[in-house]
């Protein structure tokens, strides 16, 4: 039963990894997509005027 546990807090502890690299990569994308967006709206009306 102990070998059971310590499996079960090394798998918790990957499972938190995972969720935290998930998290980083989605912010990353939206921040880049954020980004981009405003600098397209920018030269959108850089070419416009």
């Amino acid at each position: 039963m102990e070998v059971f546990k310590i499996a079960l807090s090394i798998m918790a502890q990957g499972m938190v990894g995972i969720f935290v690299v998930i998290a980083i990569i989605s912010l990353i994308v939206a921040l880049m997509g954020w980004i981009g967006a405003n600098t397209g709206k920018k030269n959108d009306k850089k070419t416009g005027a």
